[in-house]
C-alpha cells in the first residue's frame, strides 16, 4: 500500500478578492510538479465566491466537471441551454466532451457561495456534451458513505464517463467504518470536509487530502464528528 498526504495548509492558494480558492492539485497560477493530480482526478478546488460575483463564460472539453455546493446558491448557465441554481445538498455533473461553454456565479448579493469543483479525466474523449444534477438526501449518508457519482446513473448517483465513484458521509465521533473499493485496481482519495479521522494511524484534519493505492479496503476511525468526501478513481486512464 502507498499513501500521499496533502495537509490543508500545503494546498495552493489564491485570493482574487471576488474569489478565494484553494487547490489540492496544480491549477491556474499554482504549479507543483508533485501535485499534478491523483490518477484521473485532475482538479480538486475549494472555492469561495463573493456575493454577486463569479466565473464568466468560458470553455471546457473532454473533462468530467463535478460541482458540490457547500454553502449558498451557485447559478449555472451553459451552451447546452441549461440555466440552473445548485445549492448545498445538490450534486452537479457536466460532461464537457466535444466542447461546452458555461458560466458560474453567486446567485446572491448578500452572502458568499462555497463549493468544491472536481475535474476527472474521462475514459472516452469527444463524447456528446451532457449535464445532470440531483439532490442528495443527507440522511442516507449518516454513518455510512453515500454514493453520489458512479460510472452509470443510479438512485442518487449521477453518472460520468469514467470507472470512478464518489461518496459523501457524515459520521459520529468514535464511529469505525470500512470502505471496500468497487475496483481493487483503483486508488482512493479522501478529502476531509470537517472533523478528524484516523486511517492506518494517520490523523486527518479539516481540508486534508489523503491518497491511497494498493489496497482493496480502507479502515476509518472517526476521532470527532466528521464529514468526508471519498473518491475512488483509476490511477491510469
Amino acid at each position: 500500500m502507498k499513501t500521499v498526504l496533502h495537509k490543508a495548509a500545503s494546498r495552493g492558494h489564491a485570493d482574487h478578492g471576488w474569489l478565494n480558492t484553494y487547490h489540492s492539485f496544480s491549477f491556474a497560477g499554482y504549479h507543483n510538479p508533485e501535485r499534478m493530480g491523483f490518477g484521473v482526478l485532475r482538479v480538486l478546488n475549494d472555492d469561495e465566491v463573493a456575493p454577486g460575483m463569479g466565473f464568466n463564460t468560458h470553455s471546457h472539453s473532454n473533462m468530467e466537471i463535478i460541482s458540490l455546493p457547500l454553502e449558498g446558491d451557485l447559478e449555472h448557465k451553459d451552451s447546452m441551454g441549461n440555466i440552473t441554481v445548485i445549492r448545498e445538498g445538490d450534486i452537479q455533473v457536466m460532461s464537457a466532451g466535444t466542447g461546452v461553454q458555461h458560466s458560474e456565479k453567486n446567485k446572491n448579493r448578500d452572502k458568499k457561495v462555497k463549493f468544491l469543483q472536481l475535474w476527472i479525466l474521462p475514459k472516452e474523449v469527444n463524447v456528446t456534451p451532457g449535464y445532470d444534477q440531483k439532490s442528495i438526501d443527507r440522511k442516507a449518508g449518516s454513518n455510512q458513505f453515500q454514493k453520489i457519482i458512479a460510472p452509470h446513473p443510479s438512485g442518487s448517483a449521477v453518472g460520468i464517463h469514467q470507472n470512478a465513484w464518489c461518496y459523501l458521509g457524515e459520521f459520529d465521533s468514535k464511529k469505525e467504518v470500512t470502505y471496500t473499493l468497487n475496483d481493487p485496481e483503483n486508488g482512493t482519495y479522501i478529502f476531509m470536509l470537517d472533523g478528524n479521522c484516523s486511517i492506518n494511524g494517520e490523523m486527518l484534519e479539516k481540508r486534508d487530502g489523503y491518497g491511497i493505492t494498493g489496497t482493496a479496503a480502507i479502515d476509518f476511525i472517526m476521532e470527532s464528528p466528521c464529514r468526508i468526501l471519498l473518491l475512488e478513481v483509476p490511477m491510469t486512464n
